[in-house]
């Protein structure tokens, strides 16, 4: 008989084989294991969080507008600023919640969230926050009381958010993040264009 004979494969050569192909099977099996959360500056976290209230205090300013003056500009600034910041809190807490750090709640009383309920000492409270007895003015304004006090106050607290922008960058390692880098860079345009609008409309306002 002609034809050519296969040489078998030595037993532990083909062990081998079989081993290997057993551990890459159960290796597929098994679920991809949880991927650790991505590496965060501090700076850019307390950033985050930080402008999450600050954001909500202008909200809620923005807020007393329509009970209180009968001036449309006014109206459509409180509208600019309640829908923007709160799209902004809306990807701060994404971004947070992806990087597994706490995502502060913004649904409690005002008064009662860091930074706001400091008494009559500003200078421990983020930078260009309304103090409750400002908050308290505001209340209790009407017309174009109401306009003045608004604006020199939300003036402030924009101006106290581009601080804090630039405080984020002048930290070590801060605003590396593309996210990051995105909204604090969004906030400063944004609010610098705010703020010239409200300066205009300020100065067309009659004399006390």
């Amino acid at each position: 008989m002609t034809g050519r004979y296969l040489i078998p494969m030595p037993l532990t050569i083909a062990r081998t084989f079989r081993a290997a192909a057993v551990l890459i099977a159960v290796a597929l099996a098994r679920p991809a294991a949880a991927q650790p959360p991505p590496r965060t500056n501090p700076a850019d976290v307390r950033f985050m969080q930080g402008m999450i209230h600050h954001h909500a205090q202008a909200i809620l300013m923005a807020g007393l507008i329509p009970a209180r003056t009968t001036r449309d500009a006014m109206k459509l600034i409180g509208e600019r600023i309640d829908v923007a910041q709160r799209d902004e809190i809306a990807t701060m807490s994404q971004w947070l919640a992806a990087h597994h750090e706490p995502v502060p709640s913004t649904d409690h009383e005002m008064a009662d969230m860091p930074g706001m309920a400091m008494a009559a000492d500003s200078t421990t409270m983020m930078p260009g926050m309304a103090t409750p007895a400002q908050l308290d003015s505001l209340r209790a304004a009407r017309g174009t009381a109401f306009d003045r006090l608004f604006l020199t106050y939300m003036i402030r607290h924009h101006e106290g958010a581009l601080k804090m922008v630039a405080d984020l960058f002048a930290a070590n390692g801060a605003g590396q993040d593309s996210d990051v880098f995105r909204m604090a860079s969004d906030i400063d345009v944004d609010q610098r264009a705010e703020i010239a609008r409200m300066q205009q409309l300020l100065a067309t306002l009659p004399a006390r």
